[in-house]
């Protein structure tokens, strides 16, 4: 069973991975789609310059998604060992990934509504969608903080272990 348990921090490393190159891939398209709205050469209107801007602004903002929850699993999973059963560890990992979650739904809503605004008004209604899903995730994410806060003052323990492992993790950054 024990050989069993060692195969998830494997499979883990693999899945971060995946997320790097699927980021990097994204990275590219980014690049290209500005390279052409910033081409001097192209005989593209401006709508259509501004649309692939917006475009690679909203692949920019997944790319930066699939780094961070990369990185967060990795640091987590792999580099931690870290197992979700305490309120601390769950916390954390669930923190780090709303964070990237909220930010990136904000970033598409405002893309949403630029790009929406322009072409077809219609459709901003769920450019505003996008929004209210943003901001309903960021207010469960403050009411799950606030609730974990009583879970949290029962295990001290793993709070202080957690800290120790951050310097660590920082430790081995440097």
């Amino acid at each position: 069973m024990k050989q069993f348990v060692r195969i998830f921090p494997v499979g883990h490393f693999v899945i971060c991975v995946m997320f790097v190159i699927g980021a990097v891939a994204l990275l590219g398209f980014a690049v290209v789609d500005l390279a052409n709205a910033l081409s001097p050469w192209s005989p593209a209107s401006a709508t259509s310059r501004l649309d692939q801007v917006l475009n690679a602004i909203a692949l920019l903002t997944i790319a930066v998604a699939a780094l961070e929850l990369g990185q967060t699993i990795f640091e987590e999973e792999v580099q931690r060992d870290a197992h979700m059963s305490a309120p601390t560890r769950v916390r954390r990992f669930l923190s780090r990934f709303l964070v990237v979650l909220v930010v990136s739904l904000s970033i598409e809503a405002l893309v949403a509504v630029f790009r929406y605004s322009r072409d077809d008004p219609s459709q901003l209604v769920y450019a505003a969608a996008i929004g209210i899903m943003a901001a309903a995730l960021l207010a469960a994410w403050g009411v799950f903080v606030r609730l974990n806060i009583a879970a949290e003052a029962l295990e001290p323990e793993a709070m202080a272990q957690a800290k120790r492992e951050d310097r660590k993790v920082e430790s081995t950054r440097k």
